[in-house]
């Protein structure tokens, strides 16, 4: 139950924040008379020309009760104009958006601002937090630190000398065409002790160690931090979750670039079509992983999920780009598969913003 009023509670908040950066155009159609409150300016409308504050202001608790619906619903009043074409008819609603119909629908950034609340809450409410295993590598570092280096020394020699004698007998049934899978595996469950080995030589020696072996990368800074991770990977883990939450934006000036690539030799086009393009589709991406939760957690068959987050991401970018820039089919599939390939590279991209800020923060 807390669960879900959180998620709604966060929903409230995402529409909230669009409110406050979606223009009001085509909302109302009253109009006012007198002075303005503000700057004294005569009215001739619902605003003041002058100064643009609203020209009918409230002083009571249930009006401040009714800003707050209808910052939310009002907001929700145009969602349900330009969900359906988000889905359906994304290149018309990139088209129309661009070419001036503002005050039909939801604005770009508005409604990335409410997907990217509406995500998080419904991805953490249901699928849950992200927790590190429970023996963290801290734990190990402590117990290895109990042995000698000799006891590991003579460890590490008894493990060396069989993996010596299972190359060997691998060797001789390899000649006689007999089943060599079992010493195998045998062989590679002891060349990964023997890697366990060594790194404990190392953290036993003081050397700086963590999951991957002694670490040494020259920079002190960023060895420490590692480290650090590596002791605690839960407070990692926490802090790449809160910075995927707040920089999600950095996905839009991230992608834009790409999407010129792809028209940089028509000049009809500019960087703010690409960035209405490059919003609409990530709100869309968000929208989708929100409907994929959801089936997920009310258990749809397990072929559905991942079937649908495969194919319909593509088939909606070429559907958007067809109608947003009038390319052909055959235009619009290249164009969809190069896409695809700079949305890999811009999700790299985040990602190692999100450990940067995430390691040495």
């Amino acid at each position: 139950m807390s669960g879900g009023l959180e998620v709604a509670g966060d929903a409230m908040t995402g529409a909230l924040i669009g409110r406050a950066v979606e223009p009001a155009h085509g909302e109302t159609k009253a109009t006012q008379h007198g002075d303005c409150l503000n700057c004294g300016e005569p009215l001739v409308g619902y605003h003041c020309h002058a100064c643009g504050q609203a020209a009918h202001v409230h002083r009571t608790l249930a009006a401040y009760g009714h800003d707050l619906l209808h910052g939310v619903f009002h907001f929700e009043g145009k969602i349900w104009q330009t969900l359906p074409m988000l889905a359906f008819k994304p290149g018309a609603l990139t088209r129309r958006y661009i070419h001036g119909e503002r005050a039909k629908f939801v604005s770009p950034l508005a409604l990335f601002l409410f997907a990217v609340f509406l995500t998080f809450a419904v991805v953490s409410g249901l699928a849950g937090e992200m927790h590190a295993p429970e023996t963290s590598l801290k734990d190990i570092q402590v117990q290895l630190r109990g042995k000698p280096l000799d006891q590991l020394a003579v460890q590490l020699k008894q493990q060396q000398q069989l993996k010596t004698s299972l190359t060997a007998q691998i060797g001789k049934l390899e000649a006689a065409n007999a089943d060599t899978k079992a010493l195998e595996k045998q062989s590679d469950a002891v060349e990964k002790q023997i890697d366990e080995i060594e790194k404990a030589q190392s953290f036993v020696k003081g050397e700086k160690w963590t999951a991957i072996g002694p670490l040494n990368t020259g920079w002190p800074r960023l060895d420490a931090a590692i480290v650090k991770a590596n002791e605690n990977p839960n407070l990692l883990i926490y802090k790449l979750q809160s910075s995927a939450y707040k920089y999600s934006w950095a996905l839009i000036p991230l992608s834009v670039p790409f999407v010129w690539l792809l028209f940089f030799w028509k000049r009809k086009f500019k960087m703010y079509d690409h960035a209405v393009f490059v919003t609409y589709s990530l709100t869309f991406m968000m929208f989708l992983t929100v409907v994929l939760t959801v089936l997920g957690f009310a258990g749809t068959p397990l072929p559905v999920v991942p079937i649908a987050g495969t194919f319909i991401p593509p088939f909606h970018m070429y559907r958007q780009l067809r109608g947003a820039y009038g390319v052909s089919r055959i235009g619009g599939i290249l164009r969809t598969l190069a896409l695809c390939t700079f949305g890999s590279v811009v999700l790299m991209l985040f990602l190692v913003l999100l450990l940067a800020l995430g390691v040495m923060g």
